[in-house]
């Protein structure tokens, strides 16, 4: 697969140009607001500089981004992909109204893939003549320096689409995971989800403050998350692996899990705690610091990159 279309211009889809663009893949950017298409543009340019600046691409920028092409229509953005990737707003109706126009539009070999965090690709394609070729590709946001994606199949979609979309993604330098069927958030957001809920109400219940919460999964627990997964970490943390492990500290893992419960995010604990975020950095300095968690994730992503040489 050669040509690529992305389909939406805002954060996710321009990170994915440049993700493809980098590769060495053509692309056609698309969206449907032209001023956003342009100003995507000028931040991609500005962005695969400081790509190159940091070490996350050798090639020079001008001649990657010269592999980005502005489609004036979809039919424009779909005539020659091989694969497309969808990013358009997050809501049923407009991505049963995307891809029933880019079913009809795109080559029938061409596949046709979704950047949704929440919705289920059974959810928006069953209607579609060429379901088979439809699935969910979910990044972790941003995929241009987030190399995470998750693939998760509709029942119907074909078994060869899932085996060429996983080899397109680790061809460009992502890593993608299979969902071997679907389920609401998909894996990332799950666990995700669930860090957040005991966080939250750590916080609520006064445990903590949220920067001390914070500086447990930043200084802990995510050192160790950083270059392994949960299972890995515990198969190292005893003399016997995983199974001593879990012989170990099964039991009262067990239980400090049965007194954990979903929680909501109740009005007033949201508002302390963004007073309290807000006290450690105001809002006039969120995109500083943005800009700042970019550049770090890039070190650590060129960092990750050259340690893995050498294992």
């Amino acid at each position: 697969m050669e040509k690529i279309a992305v389909i939406g211009a805002g954060l996710i889809g321009r990170a994915w140009a440049m993700v493809f663009a980098r590769a060495g893949h053509e692309v056609t950017l698309y969206d449907a607001d032209a001023r956003a298409l342009e100003a995507s543009l000028a931040v991609i340019r500005g962005a695969l500089k400081d790509l190159r600046a940091a070490g996350m691409v050798k090639e020079a920028p001008d001649r990657i981004y010269k592999r980005i092409r502005a489609a004036s229509s979809l039919e424009d953005a779909l005539a020659a992909a091989d694969y497309a990737q969808e990013n358009v707003s997050e809501t049923l109706a407009a991505k049963k109204q995307i891809f029933a126009a880019m079913d009809g539009l795109a080559r029938p070999e061409a596949i046709l893939a979704s950047s949704t965090s929440t919705i289920p690709a059974s959810a928006f394609t069953e209607g579609l003549k060429r379901r088979s070729r439809c699935l969910v590709a979910h990044p972790v946001n941003p995929p241009h320096l987030v190399p995470l994606v998750e693939l998760c199949p509709a029942p119907w979609t074909s078994k060869r689409v899932l085996a060429r979309a996983r080899a397109l993604h680790e061809s460009v330098g992502q890593v993608p995971i299979t969902v071997k069927k679907e389920i609401q958030g998909f894996i990332l957001n799950r666990l995700q989800a669930a860090v957040l809920n005991e966080a939250l109400s750590l916080y609520a219940d006064g445990y903590a403050t949220a920067e001390d919460i914070d500086k447990t999964i930043r200084d802990g627990l995510g050192l160790r998350w950083s270059f392994m997964g949960p299972f890995e970490t515990i198969d190292l943390n005893a003399p016997g692996g995983v199974a001593d492990y879990a012989a170990r500290y099964g039991q009262v893992m067990y239980e400090q899990v049965c007194s954990q419960a979903p929680r909501r995010w109740e009005k007033e604990v949201i508002a302390r705690l963004a007073r309290e975020r807000r006290a450690a950095l105001p809002a006039s300095d969120l995109a500083r610091r943005q800009a700042w968690r970019d550049r770090r994730l890039m070190a650590l992503s060129v960092h990750k990159r050259e340690a893995s040489k050498k294992t």
